[in-house]
């Protein structure tokens, strides 16, 4: 057998992909965990009845979205498709966590070893961190602030804020959540961006006032929908999100939609993969 050819291919297939990594690398932006400017003292603040819809599948410019506001990932989210939902009129949300760490996020580097917890059982992906210590938080999310700010988005999403009522790893507290919960806002309305409660429904009461709107999962499913009507009385929308692994679209229609009207909610009926369907309240 000749094995010249495939030795010479296989150099070649070395070469190129070494190439393209090169190339990748060139094309990669940069992690940024300086300290944003933090010079704004205005933000996007919607009232409340205003639509929602929230999206984690990869979208892009084309996608359309019949709400006014949309929450979609700050990653995969590009600054070109922030812009072209701008320009449909929309306000666009970036999800992202601030409680775990996503082992498939190219910034799990920036967290130290010390502040990564157990593994949230049901997202096998992410580990909880020690929101406790800030000081050794902040290049991160530094890092993740920054990215939002430069792709233009409208607002954050903070999710996994629920650590003080899981098995994070470390003793985290209630009081730990609040502090936690301070900083981000301030660093959140300090750049410009509008922030709000994600679940958590014990930070109503003295969270309603600093938060901009609330974003709850499963509230009606696990009856606890009033506790965040805090927020309609400073007319500030509740965004409340079943699912239909939970109910039946007819349940919701029937149940949710007339309860969720009287409190003066946006709510919707998602999948839990967040994928493109959607059901909204007749």
């Amino acid at each position: 057998m000749n094995y010249q050819k495939p030795i010479l291919l296989l150099f070649a297939s070395i070469a190129l992909s070494v190439a393209c990594k090169k190339d990748n690398s060139a094309d990669a932006q940069p992690i940024d965990t300086s300290q944003p400017s933090g010079n704004k003292t205005s933000w996007w603040k919607p009232a409340a009845g205003v639509s929602f819809d929230w999206q984690l599948d990869d979208i892009n410019s084309a996608t359309n979205f019949s709400a006014d506001v949309v929450d979609v990932d700050a990653f995969t989210t590009t600054a070109e498709t922030v812009a072209a939902l701008h320009a449909k009129g929309k306000k666009v949300i970036a999800y992202l966590s601030v409680g775990t760490i996503e082992n498939d996020r190219d910034d799990a580097s920036l967290i130290p070893a010390e502040l990564i917890g157990k593994q949230y059982p049901e997202w096998p992906k992410e580990k909880w961190l020690d929101i406790r210590q800030i000081d050794k938080l902040k290049p991160w999310l530094n890092s993740r602030l920054n990215m939002i700010l430069k792709k233009g988005f409208d607002g954050i999403e903070p999710d996994n804020m629920d650590s003080y009522d899981n098995d994070p790893g470390f003793n985290i507290q209630l009081a730990d959540t609040k502090k936690y919960a301070d900083y981000l806002i301030n660093l959140a309305h300090s750049n410009g961006l509008s922030i709000g409660q994600k679940n958590v429904k014990e930070l109503t009461a003295d969270y309603a006032s600093k938060f901009d709107w609330a974003l709850t999962e499963d509230a009606f499913a696990q009856g606890w929908q009033a506790q965040v009507s805090g927020y309609i009385q400073l007319n500030k929308p509740v965004f409340a999100v079943e699912y239909t692994d939970k109910m039946s679209q007819s349940n919701f229609q029937t149940n949710v939609c007339p309860s969720a009207k009287q409190l003066k909610y946006t709510a919707i009926l998602k999948k839990r993969d967040l994928s493109q369907w959607v059901d909204r309240c007749n």
